[in-house]
């Protein structure tokens, strides 16, 4: 006790506990305040009301009357107990109660293991002073939530109730075990079966400890009297469940016959905790085998850190007040019992010990379980704020779904037009500006390879020269035969004409995957509405991409159809070539000069099968050579910048007006409908989602309405 700060059991013990109530309470007040402030902010969002005007001036009080509390240093335990900690109990209780577990808020929690016949169900029938279920096997067959509250009063009236399937049943001491037989045969079954849905009994009577605890199934291996095979992964499991949190306080209760480091509650307690600060070991049976007990609670080979308690269980028809006469004459008077320390035995000094343990663990636990309410309800808040808003009526509906276009044509502007990947980040493949730049670049570059340089195999001028032999016209013989240029120029388009035609294909199916994908995301929360907009994509992305087709195809045609350009460049460029005539000539001329031409941009040229042909042929070939070459780079640049402003163009109709369009008409087809309403229902997952997140904002604002009781009762105590 002394390494958590629990104290002694001297006089000043009530002091004590009342200065930690004290403190608490403060730490509890700032982080309330702190809490609702975040929290209300959401629910203003959200239309859920906000904190009354004089919430703050009512903390503000109450935290200066806090400050003045006194502590009377002679009030008795239970009384001291009841006025500051009693409240808080009630707190964890009813939160509880209400499931808060659900949310992952641990509660402080003193939880009861042992293994089975450890006299489990004597201690607690002492704290509480009633009788409990007993028999063959396990009698405890469900998590049982044990709750005593003192009575001041000793005349009156014991109130015992059970709590179980949001319902309470009244019952009394006289009749206590069959109600929980009962109420354990409707939870588990009448069978011998177990069930980790927890029962709760309510004790109110005077004279017991204000305690909470829970009292788990003992533990056994071997299943017997028709308990299930698997009984003890069963009873394993639920009461890992229990004490694996930290705020939970391990009561582990052994029997003065056994070995305790060969107990099986023992070896449990210590996977979850292993240094047993949180562990306190109560020993039961100390009259049966008060041999070697004084050495065994004294120098604890298995770790417990709060301590050991031993008691004498409760014989036959005892009394309880009888029991605990003989319980103290018993440690009193034996020889060998009386040597164990009197801060060690006995069902009072237990009970007051597990105050103790239980004002520690709530005023080390609570704040944080009030901060963590507080967060989860203000996250929980804000998710539902940023869920879609329910759809309950056309306009509603309509609204939505210009909502999901205009969320989409957004985004397509970013990644389609102004190369901003802030929605995709880390995909490249929705990088679309730079997707698109090289589906270009890589088009430029297969143009460029697709001209063929002829003359390298001997054969240059050839095609020329057979082509102005078949085109001959009576016309003075320097002119070059226009009939023949078209040609040479329409044979070179054909050879590249499926190129375009293959870019428009490529852009196409990306844009169509990128328009899809974005689409998806932004309706993913209507399970209706992605079919049709996937329809609406691909119907739109189809007619996009066969008017590029016929666009690409008249650009083609065109470059077919005849030779022209305004560019400069082209006779500069040609004139740059002719600039080789003359060394062709010398070469025709003088069979003496080596038959290789260089040209820039052909290379090393063959010429000498030329010779055979006569000059006028020969000239005008070299001529026409050099023209389709100067102008071919021109078509080249044509049909690229053409095809880039043509795709620029199209992408800004696609996203500026089209998409819009098409995507209407197709949600408003008759052969696709159902009606907008329809096709904006809310998906199961997205209905399932919304539906737990305000049932988890109900549970949290009932918790937080239980800890506001809590403050009104500290409020009233500080008056």
């Amino acid at each position: 006790m002394a390494r958590l700060g629990l104290g002694s059991m001297e006089e000043n013990e009530d002091k004590k506990v009342d200065s930690l109530a004290r403190k608490l309470l403060g730490v509890l007040l700032q982080t309330w305040r702190g809490g609702r402030k975040s929290v209300t902010a959401n629910m203003a969002r959200l239309g859920l009301g906000s904190m009354e005007e004089n919430e703050e001036k009512k903390l503000d009080s109450l935290e200066r009357k806090l400050s003045g509390v006194s502590c009377d240093a002679h009030a008795p335990l239970v009384s001291s107990y009841n006025d500051r900690i009693r409240p808080l109990l009630d707190t964890v209780d009813e939160l509880r109660r209400l499931k808060v577990m659900q949310e992952g808020i641990q509660l402080p929690t003193i939880v009861v293991v042992g293994d089975q016949s450890s006299g489990k169900s004597s201690v607690l029938e002492s704290l509480a002073g009633i009788s409990l279920p007993r028999g063959q096997g396990i009698c405890t067959r469900v998590p049982l939530i044990m709750r005593l509250q003192n009575l001041p009063d000793h005349l009156l009236q014991p109130e015992l109730h059970l709590e179980f399937h949001g319902k309470t049943i009244s019952t009394d001491e006289a009749h206590v075990s069959e109600a929980i037989n009962l109420a354990t045969d409707e939870i588990a079954g009448d069978g011998k079966g177990i069930s980790q849905t927890p029962l709760t009994l309510v004790v109110k009577k005077n004279g017991v400890p204000d305690l909470t605890m829970i009292d788990l199934p003992g533990i056994t291996r071997v299943p017997v009297h028709g308990q299930p095979q698997d009984i003890y992964e069963q009873i394993s499991n639920i009461i890992m469940e229990y004490i694996k949190p930290e705020e939970s306080i391990i009561l582990n209760v052994l029997s003065a016959t056994v070995d305790f480091p060969t107990c099986e509650s023992i070896r449990m307690s210590q996977q979850v905790d292993r240094t047993g600060q949180r562990t306190l070991a109560v020993v039961t049976k100390a009259d049966k085998a008060p041999e070697g007990l004084f050495e065994k609670v004294t120098r604890d080979d298995v770790n417990i850190g709060l301590g050991y308690v031993c008691v004498r269980n409760r014989i036959g028809e005892e009394s309880y007040n009888e029991a605990r006469k003989e319980e103290a004459r018993l440690f009193e008077a034996h020889p060998l019992l009386a040597r164990i320390d009197k801060s060690m035995v006995g069902i009072p000094v237990l009970a007051q010990r597990l105050v103790h343990v239980q004002a520690m663990i709530i005023s080390k636990c609570l704040p944080d379980i009030v901060q963590k309410i507080n967060d989860k309800l203000s996250a929980n808040l804000s998710e539902l704020n940023r869920m879609p808003k329910h759809i309950s009526s056309v306009a509603e509906a309509m609204t939505a779904y210009v909502q999901v276009i205009g969320l989409s044509k957004e985004s397509l502007k970013k990644i389609l037009m102004r190369a901003e990947f802030d929605e995709y980040p880390d995909d490249k493949e929705m990088h679309c500006t730079a997707r698109l730049a090289e589906f270009l670049n890589n088009y430029s570059e297969q143009l460029q390879k697709s001209t063929v340089v002829d003359g390298t195999d001997g054969n240059f001028l050839m095609e020329e020269i057979k082509l102005l032999e078949e085109t001959k016209v009576m016309w003075l013989p320097n002119f070059v035969p226009r009939s023949a240029f078209l040609a040479v120029l329409q044979r070179k388009v054909n050879n590249i004409s499926d190129t375009p035609v293959e870019l428009i294909a490529k852009v196409w199916n990306y844009i169509e995957k990128v328009v899809t994908e974005v689409l998806m995301h932004h309706c993913e929360n209507y399970p209706q509405l992605p079919s049709s907009t996937r329809r609406a994509a691909q119907s739109l992305v189809a007619k996009m991409k066969d008017k590029s087709t016929e666009r690409v195809l008249e650009m083609v045609e065109m470059e077919k159809l005849t030779d022209y350009t305004c560019d400069p460049e082209y006779m500069t460029q040609w004139r740059k070539l002719m600039v080789n005539n003359n060394a062709f000539t010398e070469i025709m001329n003088d069979h003496s000069e080596p038959t290789l031409l260089h040209i820039e941009g052909f290379g090393e040229i063959e010429v000498g099968h030329l010779r055979a042909f006569p000059k006028d042929i020969r000239d005008q070939a070299f001529d026409m050579k050099m023209r389709i070459t100067a102008y071919w780079k021109i078509v080249l640049k044509r049909l690229v910048d053409s095809m880039a402003l043509h795709l620029l163009l199209s992408v800004r109709n696609l996203v500026g007006k089209d998409m819009e369009v098409e995507m209407v008409r197709e949600v408003m087809s008759p052969d696709h409908g159902g009606g907008i309403e329809r096709v904006l229902e809310e998906s199961p997952s997205v209905a399932k989602k919304r539906i737990r997140l305000q049932k988890s904002v109900k549970l949290l604002k009932d918790s937080q309405n239980v800890i506001a009781m809590i403050m009104d009762k500290i409020a009233i105590n500080a008056d």
